[in-house]
């Protein structure tokens, strides 16, 4: 049983300074999730880790299973989850490359998703509170370890979460902007809903690692992007050491 889970995303498929306790393969009544789960103890603590996107990351964002991946990390005893999120800049503020940004709210463009464990086999209709979509306390944590570590960070934004796997067209990211969305992913629901219907507390770290579709006069190459993740994972690890002895 551990109280704290990582799910990492594009470019963190491992956490290289996990001390690797066991694997384990579990299943859901909503089948497979990504990935064996991880167990270890990372900065002196128990963890479970979980990639997203499958250990070679070959699962596209909109085919992972969200539901499988909640449903499996409740059932390891976690409470928390750290979600990492590789993606765009379209605020002002969240252009610049390898900024750290701990989203405050989220706004949903996906579709066709298993989103929800409430569906029609349920015995009566279930309602979520999701005013605020992300736990405060944890966000808090976050960006008090990063204010220690003087990593570049934001401490709120707008998570626009497309359905991918393609990028977004220059006049979806205006309307995007419109709406109020600060950065845009295609990995942040329905997991944060998810997490939300199973009472667990969680929170998202988010890499900038290009400016979004026509924010930029020459749009960044796919090289450029993974340049730009592996240096920036550097900086999630490292926040993410910070962040786990300061989780009580």
């Amino acid at each position: 049983m551990t109280g704290i889970a990582i799910i990492g995303g594009s470019g963190l498929t491992q956490l290289r300074n996990l001390e690797i306790v066991r694997r384990e393969v579990v299943r859901t009544p909503y089948g497979e999730p990504s990935a064996p789960m991880v167990y270890g103890r990372l900065s002196g603590r128990e963890v479970v880790f979980l990639p997203r996107h499958g250990p070679g990351h070959t699962i596209p964002p909109h085919e992972v299973n969200y539901r499988a991946n909640i449903w499996a990390l409740k059932q390891t005893g976690a409470e928390r989850v750290i979600a990492v999120n590789a993606v765009g800049g379209i605020s002002s503020d969240y252009l610049e490359s390898m900024v750290l940004v701990i989203p405050d709210q989220i706004i949903d463009y996906t579709w066709g998703r298993a989103h929800t464990f409430f569906g029609s086999e349920q015995k009566k209709v279930t309602h979520v509170d999701f005013s605020f979509p992300y736990c405060e306390a944890l966000r808090g944590i976050l960006i008090d370890a990063a204010t220690r570590s003087k990593l570049p960070v934001r401490d709120r934004g707008c998570y626009g979460a497309t359905q991918g796997p393609r990028f977004e067209t220059a006049a979806e990211i205006q309307r995007m902007e419109r709406d109020g969305a600060d950065i845009v992913g295609m990995t942040g629901m329905p997991e944060a809903g998810l997490a939300r219907e199973v009472d667990l507390c969680y929170a998202c770290v988010a890499l900038v690692v290009n400016p979004a579709a026509g924010k930029v006069e020459k749009p960044i190459s796919l090289r450029e992007i993974e340049a730009n993740l592996e240096s920036g994972m550097a900086r999630v690890r490292q926040l993410l050491e910070q962040t786990i002895p300061l989780i009580s």
